[in-house]
């Protein structure tokens, strides 16, 4: 059942992400007089492309991989600053410092959700020195 979620996860969030690349290219006049909004945009391509790669890479290589720095987030921030690019030089700047932000987001989201609690090794309270009188 796993899989069904992530795969349908995995078009919906490539889905978006195309639909937003595209409207970026179509609106380019437009998101090009605000450098910020066309960083926004790209972020979310950012967010969405990372979202699509990792329920792939779940799909394909079972539920416990987990998107790496290297090279899941790094591709999927080049496909978010590419986007920005072609929309206005500056863009690509807003795009990096709102992706980051987003990323650091994502992860504290993901580390409430997924992660393990440690288990806690109870301490011996008492010491085994000799009480020398």
């Amino acid at each position: 059942m796993a899989i069904f979620q992530s795969g349908a996860s995995c078009l919906l969030s490539t889905i978006i992400t195309v639909l937003l690349f595209s409207a970026m290219q179509i609106y380019k006049p437009y998101i090009a007089t605000s450098p910020i909004l066309g960083g926004f945009i790209g972020s979310w391509i950012f967010i969405f492309a990372l979202t699509a790669f990792s329920n792939f890479e779940s799909m394909v290589f079972g539920k416990n991989s987990q998107a790496k720095m290297f090279p899941e987030i790094t591709i999927c921030l080049f496909i978010g600053l590419l986007s920005a690019g072609l929309v206005h030089r500056v863009s690509v700047t807003s795009c990096f410092m709102l992706s980051l932000i987003n990323l650091y987001f994502v992860h504290n989201i993901s580390q409430k959700t997924y992660s393990v609690p440690e288990k806690v090794v109870p301490v011996p309270t008492h010491s085994s020195k000799k009480k020398n009188k």
